[in-house]
């Protein structure tokens, strides 16, 4: 990660980058933890903290401002996604996609194994499209709803949803985090997903046995079968129900795997709702673009099935829209100014072994999604910060691709304000802060890649050939 520092301008000292970050982290707590308030003012506050330390070390205004545009900027693509998404979701739900899937579903699905299938099937669903995202603006939703039929709580739903989606996302060679990961550290694709192998195999063995466990105690509750029964005659009133409403599925799942750019892939989707909504609930232009723009309001009387089916549009994105912006604009003045570099090279003096450096690495990527916002933004930093350092140690690439990618690209969507958090929480409807616990592939993965560096286990050695002349990634 390489930031030039302009003429009358200074290095900042570690101790004021450390201010600009507990002024984030401390005014984030009081609002949410102590006032359970919302996180976009004590972002903004921080933005100001983090300037002022940035005029302190002689930076101008412009410098400062151009941070912050340029966080921004790279946070663009995600919110026209959200966006899309939002729409997607609205316009699924009125033209019955959604509504058949979950009256199939809480058909289909026994509470027992509710857990480790919608395990399975977001980690499936997501390896095949290479997609995180997608998979829980289509199938995650519909497995929240399932999930809310047979009486399971929503945290522990969303926390089922997210591991499955993130198993693929990280290890699907369609995916961009598994192809941006190698790429920055000057390794292979399929050698990359060979080395994560190791490690994601045992956090996602973990996470089914743990979700086996959670699914037989909450089965064991007995759930209400006049409830389940109840939803389902109230979506048979209310809606036309058939297996071709599942096509707009396929659709999305064909045109990821075929690595169509997810903003025309989900839009796809949205047009094909369009058309089950005409053609299967009879919906006109006025009425879908209502949808569209504000969401679906669902009307039944039944408040299960209104709580479920109330949601998507448009509209629905601007707070997390809001939200990912103020968080750009603080890692975008933290990167520009320098104040992050600091504090990764403060880390990565300490890493004196092979696994203190996978932890360093680890650590900085964690803290690149807490202040920066963004996981492809935390990818660059780990793996430009820390390819040096591997090479140094006579450790192949491979190594810290796949510390970058265990840390990195699954702990996004544990941070409120980044722009995986905020994505989930709106798609979801569960805030990250309750589904963190239960979301338990996402920090599985960094604990157990600590663990395998700590122990030596799958470290490759560089190759003696690869030693001399790699440059930098």
């Amino acid at each position: 990660m390489k930031t030039t520092i302009p003429d009358g301008a200074r290095k900042p000292h570690m101790r004021e980058a450390i201010i600009s970050l507990l002024s984030l982290i401390t005014g984030i707590f009081i609002s949410i933890v102590l006032y359970g308030l919302d996180a976009h003012i004590p972002m903004l506050l921080g933005v100001c903290v983090a300037s002022l330390v940035a005029l302190r070390c002689g930076f101008s205004w412009t410098n400062i401002q151009n941070g912050m545009v340029r966080g921004i900027t790279a946070a663009i693509p995600a919110t026209i996604i959200l966006l899309v998404v939002g729409i997607l979701i609205g316009v699924w739900i009125l033209a019955g996609v959604v509504p058949t899937l979950i009256y199939y579903g809480l058909q289909i699905i026994s509470p027992s194994v509710f857990l480790p299938t919608t395990l399975i099937i977001c980690a499936i669903t997501s390896l095949a499209t290479g997609t995180s995202w997608g998979t829980t603006g289509t199938v995650g939703v519909a497995l929240m709803g399932i999930g809310a039929g047979l009486g399971f709580p929503a945290p522990v739903v969303a926390g089922a949803v997210l591991s499955g989606a993130y198993f693929g996302d990280k290890m699907s060679p369609l995916s961009d985090t598994t192809n941006m990961a190698p790429a920055m550290v000057g390794t292979d694709v399929f050698t990359h997903i060979k080395h994560m192998s190791y490690t994601t195999s045992v956090s996602f063995g973990l996470t089914l046995l743990i979700e086996i466990f959670l699914g037989r105690s909450y089965a064991a509750q007995e759930g209400n079968l006049d409830r389940i029964d109840t939803i389902l005659k109230t979506l048979e009133d209310n809606f036309t129900l058939n297996p071709v409403l599942l096509l707009p599925i396929l659709v999305v799942m064909v045109v990821s795997y075929k690595k169509m750019p997810a903003i025309p892939g989900i839009a796809m989707g949205a047009v094909a709702g369009v058309i089950c909504a005409v053609g299967l609930q009879g919906a006109n232009f006025e009425t879908i673009s209502a949808v569209a723009m504000w969401g679906f309001e669902s009307k039944t009387g039944v408040e299960d099935v209104d709580s479920l089916l109330s949601r998507g549009g448009l509209n629905s994105m601007m707070y997390t829209i809001a939200l990912i912006f103020a968080g750009m604009m603080f890692g975008g003045v933290m990167e520009r100014t320098n104040q992050l570099k600091v504090v990764a090279e403060k880390i990565l003096s300490y890493a004196k072994s092979t696994g203190s450096l996978i932890l360093s690495t680890v650590l900085t990527a964690i803290m690149a999604n807490i202040v920066l916002a963004d996981q492809y933004m935390a990818i660059v930093m780990g793996a430009r910060s820390f390819a040096p350092a591997y090479r140094d140690r006579g450790l192949a690439p491979e190594n810290l691709s796949r510390a970058v990618e265990d840390s990195a690209t699954v702990t996004a969507n544990l941070v409120p304000w980044n722009a995986g958090g905020a994505y989930q929480f709106a798609t979801l409807g569960v805030p990250t802060i309750l589904y963190l616990p239960f979301n338990f592939f996402c920090w599985l993965s960094p604990l157990v890649t600590i663990l395998f560096g700590y122990m030596g286990w799958t470290i490759t050695p560089l190759k003696s050939e690869d030693a001399d002349g790699r440059s930098d990634a």
